[in-house]
């Protein structure tokens, strides 16, 4: 695997808003291996210029209050399906996946509904009485932060990008996106979209970068939102600190499947297979520990190992198969040296257990590894790829403190034999959100607010109304129906 990356004359241009500034970044199609297009970066001078002429256009679109933020919105996602072709060619571009990439850019209709539900929450309030000084009223104004920076990760480009930036959008604010410079190419036509959008284009923009722009983004932005890494989110963290501007986290996930004894063994590995191999395991809430009552772990392996064999590859024809190319080539690196670190300690490669490469693209089949511990590195590092490590337990205590026992706590599940012995325990587990007698049902349904746990994020949830009220600051106003108190109320000898 190289990382040497050479720009062809012949590739394809990715242009910022901002303007270019800095040296161009190659971008690797994830099919082919080969670099297809370049970044041009814009300069920090050309980005403050855009985040100066966003900021004075967000108070008209503040004014324009949820109805016409969202009429707006509305005509935002007509133009997106008017160019629903070019947004899935190129998210199949970026991302190496044709059906989910058509999935994602179907998103936008339901994000648009649930934050038109949420926004009845935040309308005009009434006067409320005081308690304790009845003849003072008062009651909030919510205000919106005028210009949010999102950073978004190359695993769902689209998907997360825009989970931050609707929501601030309604809410008011302005937006600058940065998207990840692993998939840029699906920039191109929502940027057409949002220019087709009247008024859409004042407020909201994507500029293409790497690092650099994501710090820039956080320099400029009044809140930040930024999803990926640990390791990128404690830096965006501190830096955000230093600004003293809020940082919502959504970082990394080591996400434990629990199978007690009398679980369907058949619906269990099915929940595996899928909560694990899904977009190649390439997403934060994928299952990436997998502990099974002693009782059932032989049956289970035996049944998963066959599971795992029957998943097929999509290389080299998108059009069939289960499982696509590693996206970016990195993890890639990072996937073969957990799966040797297992074998090194001691455990057994059922399946899969090597990088192959079809037509330049990086593939890894669906990997089981038996008699897992917690001392390698696929049982504790975020994988982000298809392994499934499997380590039996003897009681429930036991299986809850093993799933505790990581410096995460994105999401986790729980089969059981029935509901109940799920739920007792799924709410032991140290983690935001628990899919019982399923996996990693975070990705199928958005209504349910979480937070993440330990070293997985920092702030409110993206689901729900919380999803919204995280960018509007609650202001009160406070009203005295009687005469002020005069400075002789509170004299000492009063």
């Amino acid at each position: 695997m190289s990382f040497e990356q050479t720009i062809p004359d012949d590739a394809e241009a990715i242009l910022s808003p901002a303007g270019g500034g800095r040296p161009p970044l190659p971008v690797r199609d994830p099919r082919t291996g080969r670099i297809d297009a370049v970044i041009h970066p814009s300069s920090s001078e050309n980005l403050a210029g855009l985040a100066l002429t966003l900021r004075q256009n967000q108070v008209e679109w503040a004014a324009r209050g949820f109805a016409g933020r969202l009429e707006t919105l509305d005509r935002f996602a007509a133009e997106l399906a008017a160019r629903r072709d070019a947004l899935t060619a190129a998210l199949e571009r970026d991302t190496g996946r044709r059906r989910i990439a058509g999935i994602e850019a179907d998103v936008l209709g339901g994000m648009i509904a649930g934050v038109r539900a949420a926004a009845a929450s935040f309308g005009q309030a009434d006067w409320s009485q005081g308690r304790s000084v009845p003849h003072i009223r008062h009651r909030p104004q919510w205000v919106p932060y005028s210009l949010v920076g999102v950073i978004s990760p190359w695993n769902f480009p689209f998907l997360l990008s825009m989970i931050d930036a609707l929501p601030a959008l309604a809410a008011g604010c302005a937006v600058m996106v940065k998207p990840s410079e692993v998939t840029p190419r699906f920039v191109a036509p929502v940027m057409q979209a949002i220019a087709a959008t009247p008024g859409l284009s004042d407020v909201f923009a994507f500029v293409v970068g790497d690092g650099a722009t994501g710090q820039a983004v956080v320099d400029l932005a009044d809140c930040i939102c930024f999803t990926g890494s640990v390791a990128t989110g404690r830096k965006v963290a501190v830096q955000a600190a230093g600004r003293l501007i809020p940082a919502f986290l959504e970082l990394g996930g080591k996400d434990p499947l629990v199978v007690l004894a009398g679980a369907d063994l058949e619906a269990a590995t099915d929940a595996a297979i899928r909560g694990c191999v899904l977009s190649t395991g390439q997403a934060c809430q994928s299952i990436e520990r997998i502990y099974v009552d002693r009782a059932l772990h032989d049956a289970f392996l035996a049944r998963l190992v066959q599971k795992a064999e029957a998943v097929r590859l999509n290389g080299p024809d998108i059009a069939t198969g289960d499982i696509g190319p590693v996206i970016f080539e990195k993890q890639a690196v990072i996937l073969q040296a957990q799966i040797d670190d297992a074998r090194d300690r001691g455990a057994r490669i059922l399946t899969g257990g090597r990088i192959e490469t079809i037509d330049g693209g990086l593939y890894l089949r669906p990997t089981v590894i038996a008699d897992a511990t917690h001392d390698m590195l696929a049982m504790r590092d975020e994988t982000f790829g298809p392994l499934l490590p499997v380590m039996a337990f003897d009681a429930e205590d036991e299986a809850v403190r093993l799933a505790n026992d990581s410096d995460y706590g994105l999401s986790g599940a729980v089969f059981g034999p029935d509901l109940d012995a799920a739920a007792r325990v799924g709410e032991r587990l140290d983690c935001g959100a628990v899919s019982l007698n399923d996996a990693a049902l975070t990705t199928l349904f958005h209504e349910a607010g979480k937070q993440s746990f330990k070293a997985s994020g920092l702030g409110p949830s993206r689901m729900g109304a919380d999803g919204l009220a995280r960018f509007l600051r609650r202001k009160a106003l406070i009203a005295n129906t009687a005469r002020p108190l005069p400075l002789q109320a509170f004299s000492e000898d009063a």
